[in-house]
């Protein structure tokens, strides 16, 4: 990684890691550095892309990357996913084509939702990635619904809700949390607290002194955990989504992490952040303390950091460059996939 603050190291040792992630650990670290890399360079070349105007919008998860990738190689295939604004690349960890998703970026004609939807609000059907809301907190609700539906068809799997610090003042966080608990439904609320809701800090949210303790009101268990390393969430997330299927009921799990970009393309952060925010939000770069234990390690080489570094870049070049060779969709498309189609009375059967 480029020179800068002193990372903070992670705090394990190689049998540490194996008791967290199990025997084939090397593998499972390796993976979710590849995938923590090609989150990094996509959110670097769509932020670029938007500031030409070649892209209408982007929010970038930079700084977010460890707990979106711990959540898409802990969930399960029977797991549903509903995201708040910045949990994409999990549908992508979960076999969500990255092309498809660029083709979303730019609402061209291979969008699967046919440029109906903000970029950033991908639908991933094929991965049970549910598209987002903008309404804040709102998908709280739409993951309990879920959950509720999986008990209610006695199917297997759990609802894993993703959102903000911002949501947990929302009446949605309040409903959702209490109905979930009285019911014991299968569903982890997953709170990515990067430490402002937008320009808002958390510290002016709540009193409580940690979003996780919120849970103790609704009956069930809330864990506070240092999002920005991957082995902690990756175990937290796997224990959290197990009990939850097993009939346990529900947790929330508070994940802190730095928000290292302005919340969108929309926002300039340096009116309301403090001067030193970039330099802690760069000692705790979850990209930057996976590769360092990694490296110490010996997981990682340079040759192998080498490669990953240019597979990615050519991944989302090939991505970008097929999206923007792709027409924009059809005009007569814009009530295709909206109305059923009524079938005759001679088709109706029994008739």
């Amino acid at each position: 990684m480029s020179s800068g603050p002193a990372i903070v190291p992670l705090p394990y040792t190689t049998e540490e890691v194996a008791s967290a992630l199990g025997p084939g650990w090397p593998e499972t670290v390796r993976a979710a550095y590849r995938w923590m890399v090609l989150g990094r360079t996509l959110d670097a070349r769509m932020q670029a892309l938007q500031r030409q105007g070649r892209v209408g919008f982007y929010g970038a998860a930079t700084g977010h990357e460890a707990v979106n990738v711990a959540a898409g190689l802990a969930s399960g295939p029977d797991d549903w996913l509903v995201p708040g604004l910045r949990e994409q690349l999990a549908a992508l960890v979960r076999g969500h084509a990255l092309g498809t998703y660029v083709h979303h970026l730019f609402a061209d004609d291979r969008d699967p939702a046919r440029g109906r939807n903000m970029p950033c609000h991908p639908t991933a059907r094929e991965v049970h990635y549910v598209s987002m809301s903008s309404v804040i907190g709102t998908q709280i609700g739409h993951a309990v619904g879920l959950a509720e539906a999986l008990r209610l068809r006695r199917a297997p799997g759990a609802a894993l809700a993703f959102f903000g610090d911002g949501a947990t003042s929302s009446n949605d966080f309040h409903a959702g949390l209490n109905f979930a608990g009285v019911r014991r439904l299968p569903v982890v609320f997953c709170c990515a607290n990067n430490q402002w809701a937008i320009s808002f800090p958390v510290e002016r949210q709540t009193a409580a002194a940690t979003l996780a303790e919120k849970a103790h009101a609704y009956g069930f268990d809330g864990r506070r955990i240092d999002g920005t390393d991957f082995v902690a969430v990756h175990r937290a997330l796997r224990e959290a989504l197990a009990a939850a299927r097993s009939g346990s009921g529900p947790a929330l799990l508070e994940c802190v992490v730095y928000r290292m970009t302005p919340h969108s393309s929309s926002d300039d952060p340096k009116r309301y952040q403090p001067s030193d925010w970039d330099a802690r939000a760069a000692a705790h770069d979850p990209v930057a303390r996976l590769e360092q234990w990694m490296t110490h390690a010996g997981v990682l080489t340079d040759a192998l950091r080498s490669e990953l570094a240019s597979r990615a870049e050519a991944e989302v070049r090939a991505a970008i460059e097929a999206a923007e060779r792709t027409a924009p969709p059809r005009s007569e498309s814009l009530t295709e996939d909206v109305y059923a189609v009524a079938r005759s009375p001679s088709a109706t059967p029994g008739r």
